[in-house]
């Protein structure tokens, strides 16, 4: 996985203003923008998370949407596993301050048998003390790189068991993007890293993880996100409608939780 920053590609016609924290020194802990909210929201995960700063899209989105108002909080590191967040400690830090409605968890594609299990124990550990503090574990579900295009099945399968071990909620983002290229296939969701996500591919799976954690579908949001200082996406009406629909039809089909 690479550790450098990426920009949305010059294909992408569209306006956007985003935080630099999605690009600052490979990672950290990020504090969200604070809000009164009605969800309090923790993302623990790696570049696949922060890049183009995945959890203040949601946030915009829900203030586009009208609520319920969503604060986010990131702790994302280049690279780092579950197992990795575990050891240094400051994931579980967060977690025990408490006050969580849901918990994200992610790591890599995690396709490989070892990598899958590996995915599952670490989510149960996880599971564990975020229940402790009254919150419930999701599992974002992301993508494999462009060059293992065979894989979504195998990443999907690994997210969905580790949601399912901890009775936890399962965010399909990767079939979200599977759903948006069914329909037309040159959409650039992937960064040009052909790993990454470009901007298009974090607001997809930002519809998919919203939906999942409102229960409200994200078809026919405005087709401009706008979180006011730090988040402004004006995607055009056509594109937005494809991205909406994409993600509520992952969520119907694949959504758990």
């Amino acid at each position: 996985m690479s550790r450098g920053c990426r920009r949305a590609s010059a294909l992408v016609a569209f306006a956007l203003l985003l935080p630099s924290p999605a690009c600052h020194s490979g990672g950290g802990e990020v504090a969200g923008t604070p809000v009164v909210a009605d969800l309090r929201v923790l993302f623990i995960g790696n570049s696949l998370t922060y890049q183009n700063n995945l959890p203040e899209i949601v946030r915009a989105i829900a203030e586009t949407a009208g609520g319920p108002a969503i604060e986010v909080r990131t702790v994302a590191f280049p690279d780092f596993s579950l197992e990795d967040h575990w050891n240094r400690g400051d994931a579980l830090r967060a977690i025990d301050e408490g006050g969580w409605d849901v918990v994200v968890l992610q790591q890599g594609p995690s396709t490989l048998p070892e990598s899958r299990a590996n995915l599952v124990e670490w989510t149960g550990r996880f599971a564990e003390r975020i229940r402790a503090v009254g919150g419930r574990p999701a599992l974002h579900s992301v993508w494999p790189p462009r060059s293992q295009a065979n894989g979504f099945d195998l990443v999907r399968a690994s997210y969905a068991g580790a949601a399912e071990a901890v009775d936890g909620i399962l965010i399909p983002a990767g079939e979200a993007w599977r759903a948006v290229w069914a329909v037309d296939p040159n959409v650039p969701l992937y960064a040009g890293d052909d790993f990454h996500p470009s901007v298009l591919g974090s607001v997809t799976a930002a519809y998919v993880i919203w939906q999942r954690l409102t229960g409200r579908s994200p078809v026919g949001l405005p087709p401009v996100i706008d979180g006011g200082t730090s988040v402004r996406i004006d995607l055009g009406p056509e594109r937005a409608a494809l991205l909406q629909e994409a993600a509520a039809e992952a969520n119907s089909g694949f959504g758990q939780g």
